[in-house]
């Protein structure tokens, strides 16, 4: 069926732990290459390698469009400092971060903190979700026009968005631009939630986005739950695409019924791909292509026969992209860009060139407005 959406695609650049910075940025400035929406980066208290967060903030500044997702693990992790690392990430690369919101479900996991004892999972993913929830009030915490001003003016700078942050602690100032943190603004934020409370407010200004992309797997029953009520883009697995239409249509409906407009939701598959084989001619008609393995999470087959995989769900109108684990990094990545991408930027499925500068811009999703701004403030900035 014809369509004038965007096709979305991303990608994980974990993989095995290593501890070089070379082997991760030039994963992700592979992506970039294939104009790929954003990078994923999963993380985990259950498995050695290095900090997802730390991670992508080197990357950061080693690339110029491409998002930035690592995953932050919400059990056993204090919100407020949540919120403030992935709005420092956001400052950062300049508008291209989001995170990946997880739970921690094992006691062992707990011992390491030496708190409570894992809780449920429903309880876990409210959790998750109220940290979603504050995270996004002590962004709102500052003013768009708030933070960095010039003194001569008292006006914010023309973007908005000052990303220096060497002040001089003794009169917080921007040597280089004269610039001032304006303290009186930030709005306190006094949330309770069922195990925890944060009173705010933020030490870091509203990001550039607003709020940086909140993703969610809602694989599970509370984590689909959580992540209709809070997530930008939502993970799902399915081994058809009428499988998947009907996941995406049911987060669409959910998301609504919390009053949140269903269109400002990105529904992507999730799959895992081993690209190692030889190609395959994929036969005539929708239904011949490469079939799905293991539940619909691993795909086995050639560059091409993904392209193919992709262009049919898409076309079906059973999701909005896919976000892709590639077994081998180095190897697969590769083939997903140089292969499964190019074919479907010849077919005209797959932009060829950033529009915009920020992951939000990427994903077609508007920065939203300030929950504090003046009512009838515009959501875009």
């Amino acid at each position: 069926m014809p369509t004038t959406r965007s096709l979305h695609l991303a990608a994980e650049i974990g993989g095995p732990p290593r501890y070089d910075a070379a082997s991760h940025i030039a994963l992700a400035r592979l992506a970039e290459r294939g104009t790929l929406d954003f990078v994923t980066f999963r993380d985990s208290f259950a498995r050695p390698g290095p900090d997802a967060m730390a991670v992508l903030a080197r990357v950061a500044p080693e690339t110029t469009r491409i998002g930035l997702v690592p995953t932050v693990t919400t059990t056993h992790t204090e919100p407020f400092h949540v919120s403030s690392a992935v709005a420092t990430l956001d400052w950062m690369s300049r508008g291209r971060a989001g995170w990946h919101a997880d739970v921690s479900t094992t006691e062992a996991e707990a011992r390491l903190f030496g708190r409570r004892p894992a809780a449920p999972a429903p309880a876990l993913w409210q959790e998750a979700g109220e940290t979603a929830d504050v995270s996004a009030r002590l962004w709102d915490g500052w003013e768009d026009d708030a933070g960095i001003r010039a003194p001569s003016t008292g006006r914010a700078p023309s973007t908005g968005r000052d990303p220096s942050t060497d002040r001089d602690p003794s009169t917080d100032r921007a040597p280089s631009t004269g610039r001032f943190t304006d303290r009186d603004t930030p709005h306190p934020v006094d949330f309770e939630g069922t195990t925890f409370s944060v009173k705010g407010p933020a030490r870091v200004p509203r990001p550039p986005q607003g709020r940086p992309v909140t993703v969610f797997d809602a694989t599970t029953g509370p984590a689909a739950r959580a992540a209709a009520r809070h997530a930008d883009v939502v993970y799902v697995r399915a081994s058809s695409p009428e499988r998947a239409a009907a996941l995406r249509d049911e987060l669409r409906r959910a998301a609504g019924a919390h009053g949140r407009d269903p269109d400002g939701l990105r529904v992507l598959v999730a799959l895992t791909v081993d690209l190692g084989d030889a190609e395959t001619a994929p036969g005539p008609g929708p239904e011949s292509g490469p079939p799905l393995a293991g539940h619909g999470t691993y795909f086995r087959g050639g560059p091409v026969d993904l392209a193919e995989l992709v262009t049919h769900w898409y076309r079906a109108g059973a999701v909005d992209g896919f976000h892709l684990t590639p077994l081998t990094p180095g190897r697969d990545l590769e083939r997903i860009v140089n292969g499964t991408v190019a074919l479907l930027q010849h077919r005209g499925l797959f932009r060829t060139f950033y529009p915009g500068g920020t992951l939000r811009e990427h994903l077609g999703l508007a920065r939203p407005a300030n929950r504090y701004a003046p009512r009838g403030a515009g959501a875009a900035s």
